[in-house]
């Protein structure tokens, strides 16, 4: 199994890529600190992109157990006995409310986003669980 970015989220990130030099081009003039940080938030807006691009999976698991991205483009194997917990985070700030999913092992915590997954946290919680119970040995 696997969760991977929708591709919708890196077209968008180049289009305000796009969208940040045009309306640069449009309204900043001679302005070197406008061109600048301009050029500074574009190219950032790119590298996400890129990122998403090069490395769309996030997160894949099998009876082994899950692979994670680590890093900008790494990949990272845990075995299940490396996994301590496997959890949704739901927090809610200034009435918006988020839910991410969590994989600690304990020297470190992974964490995705529904926009990493290309699915819902609670759903990849369960798959997960399901996945670890059917390669637990008997």
């Amino acid at each position: 199994m696997q969760w991977r970015v929708k591709p919708v989220l890196p077209v968008t990130k180049l289009m305000g890529a796009v969208a940040i030099v045009v309306l640069t081009v449009a309204f900043a003039g001679n302005d070197p600190i406008r061109w600048a940080i301009a050029l500074v938030v574009a190219l950032a807006l790119a590298g996400w992109a890129l990122r998403d691009l090069v490395v769309p999976v996030r997160l894949a698991a099998d009876a082994s157990g899950v692979t994670v991205v680590a890093g900008f483009a790494r990949r990272r194997h845990l075995p299940w006995s490396a996994v301590e917990r496997v959890r949704v985070d739901r927090r809610t700030h200034r009435g918006l409310r988020s839910e991410l999913l969590e994989l600690d092992t304990g020297d470190a915590i992974y964490v995705f986003s529904a926009h990493d997954l290309g699915a819902l946290p609670e759903d990849v919680v369960v798959a997960l669980a399901d996945l670890r119970s059917d390669s637990a040995p008997a």
